[in-house]
């Protein structure tokens, strides 16, 4: 959340591109799996390992892994899985 989710998410007030983008990456990740703390956390340290497998960087603009990681931060928001309201 700190490394990239804090600022597309803001970014998201500002980029109605960008909210249309994130929410169709979010309805295919409610359509794949459970989105409770333990499943989505999972995923997301799956995915993160491939990225880094593949040697992925975030840069300036946004691409698929970067809206599919601000699609499990915003969902990890909007459903306040977030323990204790702390950065993920």
């Amino acid at each position: 959340m700190n490394a990239l989710g804090d600022a597309q998410l803001a970014r998201m007030g500002r980029d109605p591109g960008l909210v249309a983008a994130v929410d169709q990456h979010a309805a295919v990740l409610r359509d794949a799996i459970p989105l409770d703390r333990e499943t989505l956390g999972d995923y997301l340290l799956g995915f993160l390992d491939e990225l880094r497998h593949r040697g992925w960087v975030f840069g300036d603009e946004p691409d698929a892994p970067s809206l599919r990681l601000t699609a499990v931060c915003w969902l990890t928001r909007e459903l306040d899985l977030l323990e204790d309201g702390l950065a993920a």
